[in-house]
């Protein structure tokens, strides 16, 4: 396929024209127009089916309920091109390896089970008998259960999910790495420690309360451009939205709504944000304590004139502790400390920290940007002081919210995909179903890997994704998938996993959320939980393209039944209806009481928050401040310095690994995606110049070489100093061993890195 490659910049607002355009051209290619459109009118509508993009709240007013890369996830699965066993005879792995993620997953809908020929080196049709009994020989011929690995992508529903777990602790083992490893952690880790739940305590209405709303480090306009609603009706009714974003974003400066006509036809847009700043790559929490350090020289200021307290002390005394540590270590953290490593003015942070002041009601949000960083954990508390300092909790409008990525990411960790499970959800496990669950912490995602590369890990099961393509410092991943004895992947769509096989490796087709999951009392459907703690039920529609396709539920049951039999669970009952995964659910997991009945209350239910209540279940009872310094340095390399940090990210015809398009619209990129951002300063200081190929090489502490090349410079708005490409291009440069404290989650957002123009292909053939 040959793409027109062009840099252009961008001029248009985020959504209006250009969203429309783009959204109707995917649904015309996925060749099922009319399909489609019914599909998109169903969207996080109630007894439709949830989207199977981000997991942003439905606002249940609107019209439409989805956005432009909502609708290109929706297209991209409910598509008539289709993945059959003919193509795997045509395409060995070998071959298939060297295409494009755009290629591989363009080419349709895996149809048929499908088992890895190492002879052939081609992928051949198996029974869905057959490969379930693979499983089972691989798994109960394991020294250990904890040899194997149970991987959860956040696409996976509530019921398959949960029974995953459940399967996988009957098994043995608490190894459940899952994408959250490698994304979210840190919020979960971060508010655990300081509020007690590892969830945000606002509902998606308090966007319609707040004065004003902090966005750190996330670029909604891109990964979840329905909350580009929320901000902008925000905005127009006088909010102050602030964004904390190291790279200019459209999505965060200006949106026109595509569902209002004048604004799709005209120039007319409304503005998002009403300040903007551009912090160093993992400068955040530098830049919120910067914030604090201003609002307690002005508390002390009112104090000493007779004036009441600036912060909310009646709240801090009943419902917090360690305030008095916290202040003392702003007292001691200087402002050229603030500026230096958040790379912004003294005067930029006053100005912050003033709109916060005289907002009433405020609310912190905050993605990737923040907890991809070695520090993310206390970055996260750093926000959550300031928010409890002014007690903005607990009240309307205001509150902590981060934005987690995947569909239903955040309702995997509820249904209890997690290799440091609870104490309580384990203990009700196992007084429900009589067994006795592993009580000792398993494999996250980097670990799992580690163990692969050691060959310890030996089978690894996969619920969705592509963890080849997802995974950090791509050569090390890929040695450690090939070292394994068996992998199976559940999957949709033809993936960079799948060529990457162990010794065995199994493909089992998976139906979508578009399609109808029909088992023996029927029509099923499932659930999932958005960002804001809202379980909706989801019912797809649309006729899967094959009838050897299963639901992911149906595949987790079959290998169960395969390994264990009916000793616990008669598993091959659940698959038949899923209601029963509901009885089970509501059993053993906070919040589910009277599950089933709730599915059909329209918009969902909501699964509450203690911490929302001003109950915080940590060890003090209280909310705590944290009282960490600011770190020494943001990537610790000891003696060595790196000119420039890298972060990964996004195009906007993306989402997570999925590969829609080739354009980065807002960002003017087209036809291409090894491109580096950089500073235009950055780039006369190296002699280089707009449009030169350079390699990129990471500058770490553990003597392996880490280097991509033939990436084009492109002068974007960004800091100096620091960089900005596209994964999984660079996952190669990002360093296994480099990950967040208390997380393992990579610092995908803070790679050292250097550059240098590429050098000229000697032609070897011509000199001879």
């Amino acid at each position: 396929m040959k793409f027109k490659t062009e840099i252009k910049p961008y001029h248009g607002a985020a959504g209006g024209w250009g969203a429309l355009e783009s959204t109707t051209r995917f649904v015309f290619d996925s060749k099922k127009v009319l399909s489609n459109l019914r599909n998109l009118m169903r969207v996080n509508k109630g007894r439709g089916f949830d989207c199977p993009g981000c997991a942003w709240g439905d606002d249940n007013h609107s019209t439409f309920s989805f956005c432009e890369n909502g609708a290109k996830a929706v297209s991209w699965e409910a598509t008539r091109k289709a993945v059959e066993p003919e193509f795997f005879a045509q395409h060995s792995v070998s071959k298939l390896r060297a295409q494009s993620d755009y290629f591989l997953e363009y080419q349709g809908r895996l149809t048929h089970p499908m088992r890895y020929n190492r002879t052939t080196d081609h992928y051949e049709p198996i029974s869905w008998d057959a490969a379930f009994s693979l499983i089972a020989s691989h798994l109960n011929g394991l020294e250990s259960p904890d040899q194997a690995d149970f991987y959860t992508s956040g696409r996976a529903s509530n019921e398959a999910s949960y029974l995953y777990q459940v399967f996988g602790r009957m098994f043995g083992t608490n190894n459940f790495p899952d994408c959250s490893n490698m994304c979210h952690e840190a919020s979960g880790v971060g508010l655990k420690q300081s509020i007690g739940v590892g969830k945000g305590t606002i509902r998606l209405d308090d966007f319609e309360k707040a004065d004003a709303i902090f966005v750190f480090g996330q670029n909604p306009g891109t990964n979840h451009p329905r909350m580009l609603h929320s901000l902008r009706h925000a905005s127009d009714r006088g909010a102050k939205v602030v964004s904390f974003n190291t790279l200019r974003e459209r999505g965060l400066e200006r949106f026109a709504d595509p569902q209002k006509p004048l604004e799709v036809v005209t120039p007319k847009a409304g503005r998002i944000s009403a300040a903007y700043y551009q912090p160093n790559l993992g400068g955040d929490m530098a830049a919120v304590r910067g914030m604090v350090k201003a609002l307690l020289q002005t508390h002390r200021e009112r104090i000493a004139s007779g004036q009441p307290s600036l912060f909310d002390e009646e709240f801090i005394a009943a419902h917090c502790a360690g305030v008095d540590e916290y202040l003392a270590v702003v007292d001691a953290t200087s402002w050229e400390k603030i500026t230096g490593q958040s790379g912004l003015s003294e005067q930029d942070l006053r100005e912050a920290a003033s709109i916060y002041m005289n907002a009433e009601r405020v609310i912190c949000t905050w993605a990737m940007g923040v907890t991809q960083h070695k520090h993310s954990v206390p970055t996260v508390r750093e926000i959550t002081n300031l928010q409890l300092l002014f007690g903005q909790l607990g009240k309307p409008g205001a509150g902590l919210c981060p934005v987690r990525g995947h569909s239903n990411v955040q309702g995997n960790r509820t249904m209890g995909i997690d290799e440091k499970a609870p104490a309580a959800l384990l203990d009700a496990m196992e007084s429900h179903f009589k067994f006795t669950p592993p009580r000792v912490p398993g494999h996250n995602t980097v670990e799992a890997l580690e163990a692969m590369l050691r060959k310890e890990a030996r089978v690894l099961i996969c619920l969705g994704g592509n963890l080849a393509a997802a995974a950090p410092d791509t050569p090390r991943t890929e040695q450690a998938l090939s070292n394994l004895e068996l992998s199976v992947q559940i999957s949709t769509k033809l993936n960079r996993t799948h060529l990457t096989p162990g010794a065995e490796a199994l493909i089992l087709p998976t139906l979508g959320r578009t399609e109808l999951d029909m088992q023996a009392t029927g029509s099923q459907f499932i659930t999932v939980e958005d960002s804001f703690s809202m379980v909706h039920a989801s019912e797809g529609v649309g006729i899967p393209l094959s009838k050897e396709q299963r639901s992911e539920t149906a595949i987790v049951c079959g290998i169960a039944n395969a390994v264990l039999g009916d000793k616990y669970l008669d598993w091959m009952a659940l698959a038949d209806d899923y209601n029963l995964i509901r009885d089970h659910i509501e059993a053993t997991i906070p919040g589910f009481k009277d599950f089933n009945a709730r599915c059909d209350i329209k918009g969902g239910f909501y699964l509450g928050n203690a911490a929302a209540e001003l109950k915080f279940n940590t060890l003090s009872g209280k909310a705590n401040f944290s009282a960490s310094p600011l770190p020494e340095v943001l990537i610790p390399m000891g003696d060595r310095n790196a000119p420039f940090t890298l972060q990964t990210l996004r195009s906007h015809d993306q989402y997570n690994t999925t590969i829609y398009g080739l354009d980065d619209r807002y960002r003017g990129v087209y036809g291409q995606r090894e491109v580096l951002f950089i500073h235009p300063q950055d780039l006369a200081d190296l002699g280089l110049q707009d449009g030169e190929l350079v390699e990129i090489e990471t500058l770490w502490n553990d003597g392996v070489e880490r280097k991509v090349t033939g990436f084009k410079l492109v002068s974007y708005d960004i800091p100096r100093g620091n960089l900005a490409a596209y994964y999984p291009e660079t996952n190669p440069l990002v360093p296994m061993s480099s990950f967040g404290d208390q997380t393992h989650t990579p610092t995908s957002k803070a790679v050292p890195v250097t550059i240098r123009r590429c050098q000229p292909k000697v032609d070897l053939q011509r000199i001879a």
